[in-house]
């Protein structure tokens, strides 16, 4: 939703519907990367809490299971030894503000068949874990498992995201070399089918998150020629 063509005011969902309608398939939405709804300033984090709750009627309108979120680190300060995590620092008041975020979820979500899902992005920090464990003990709230994500930053998300894999229900799919992800499956060094195991185990959903129409070719003949699909 970072795209100028995803903005909430430029979305008709009756023309997506139509769309999922003709082809038999169903949306994710994610959510815009910039989203901070912890801002210590309350009109920058009311403006993205807005975005969320009228994200989540957008969801219902389109029958979408899956709205994907980036949990932002916030502003940092570099010190000549470390970085230093304002969300760290004044950790009370951020841990309240994702708790007012999971009850403002709850009643936006209701009885719906949607979930939020916060995705792995450069390896969770330890007071972003704090906050995940707050809305995983939602049932609205759960995990998105980026596999490329994970092993760009060492592999740190990882036993995390098992230690968590009854909350996982979506997962971005693509394969890794060194630091370059999003490449197409088969095209990298991870073990694809051990990731594939757990999608199934869980009951996940999965994007093939390659970026570009070849590489979304070239995992799906990947993932047919192995019968997962």
């Amino acid at each position: 939703m970072n795209m100028l063509q995803y903005q909430l005011d430029n979305i008709d969902p009756s023309d997506l519907r139509k769309v999922a309608d003709q082809y038999e398939i169903f949306y994710t939405i994610h959510l815009d990367e910039n989203l901070n709804v912890s801002d210590f300033n309350p009109f920058i984090a009311d403006g993205y809490r807005r975005t969320v709750a009228e994200t989540i009627m957008l969801a219902k309108s389109l029958g979408a299971p899956i709205v994907n979120l980036h949990l932002s680190r916030g502003v940092y300060f570099t010190l000549p030894d470390q970085k230093v995590y304002l969300f760290s620092v004044y950790k009370e008041q951020y841990l309240k503000s994702i708790m007012d975020f999971r009850m403002m979820c709850e009643n936006a979500i209701s009885n719906a068949n949607i979930m939020i899902c916060i995705e792995n992005c450069d390896g969770y920090l330890a007071f972003q874990k704090e906050a995940i464990d707050i809305l995983l003990e939602s049932p609205v709230f759960g995990l998105t498992f980026d596999i490329g994500h994970s092993h760009s930053c060492g592999g740190s998300d990882e036993t995390y995201m098992i230690e968590n894999q009854t909350h996982l229900h979506h997962m971005h799919m693509h394969d890794a070399l060194k630091q370059s992800c999003h490449l197409a499956l088969g095209t990298g060094t991870l073990d694809l089918a051990k990731y594939l195991a757990l999608a199934k185990a869980q009951n996940c959903r999965i994007v093939l998150e390659t970026k570009t129409i070849e590489g979304l070719k070239l995992s799906v003949d990947w993932i047919r020629n192995r019968g997962f699909a």
